[in-house]
């Protein structure tokens, strides 16, 4: 299940790294500060790999971002633990970070003329229906 949520960056914690039979692996935790409803809520994500620990890099604690994730649960030991795996953020505006050269100016959009009387079709004969 895919979700977003936008929000403050609240902390990011440090960088945990290792090995594993599958090679070197990264992963950092961070939290999100966002609106539910009267008050405010935090969630910690986690980003995995070291692509998407060097995106939650590009950004420092205060910044507002939306957050894609996956909620994935588990069980071990007959309890069960949530994850809440990032795997794209991005500014709360919708501008990636790095971007800083100017947008292309916007091309005017074709408006049609409004219909008048002589487009409507006439009354026929063949035209028999109440409406």
């Amino acid at each position: 299940m895919a979700l977003e949520l936008e929000g403050t960056l609240k902390q990011k914690l440090g960088v945990q790294s290792g090995t594993s039979a599958r090679g070197q692996w990264a992963k950092q935790e961070f939290v999100l500060e966002f609106p539910d409803g009267n008050f405010t809520s935090q969630a910690c994500f986690t980003a995995f790999g070291q692509d998407k620990v060097a995106e939650v890099e590009k950004y420092q604690v205060g910044d507002k971002v939306k957050v894609s994730f996956n909620l994935r649960s588990r069980e071990y030991n007959g309890r069960w633990y949530n994850d809440l795996q990032m795997w794209r953020i991005a500014p709360a505006g919708g501008v990636p970070v790095e971007q800083t050269a100017p947008s292309a100016p916007a091309v005017p959009a074709y408006e049609a003329p409004s219909p008048t009387l002589d487009d409507m079709p006439g009354d026929s004969p063949e035209d028999d229906l109440p409406f």
